[in-house]
């Protein structure tokens, strides 16, 4: 489980450079990015948050409800 602490500090790195890059926590396994048209979706592996924009590109088409939980090991 990701520290709230952490979740406050945590922004999407592709959107971070222009913009807030919110994410949100999903089922626990997931950090979505909020801004509008971005849509990256990085997993959370062994309670460790994978925050690489390409990690983040793989999920972009992958409907929210169709994330697999827990995610796949990167």
């Amino acid at each position: 489980m990701i520290h709230a602490d952490l979740l406050e500090i945590l922004r999407c790195p592709h959107c971070v450079q222009e913009k807030e890059g919110l994410l949100k926590l999903v089922r626990d396994s997931w950090l979505i990015c909020q801004e509008p048209g971005c849509g990256r979706k990085y997993p959370i592996v062994d309670d460790i948050p994978v925050m690489l924009i390409d990690e983040g590109d793989k999920w972009v088409k992958v409907a929210e409800a169709d994330l697999p939980v827990p995610p796949p090991n990167v």
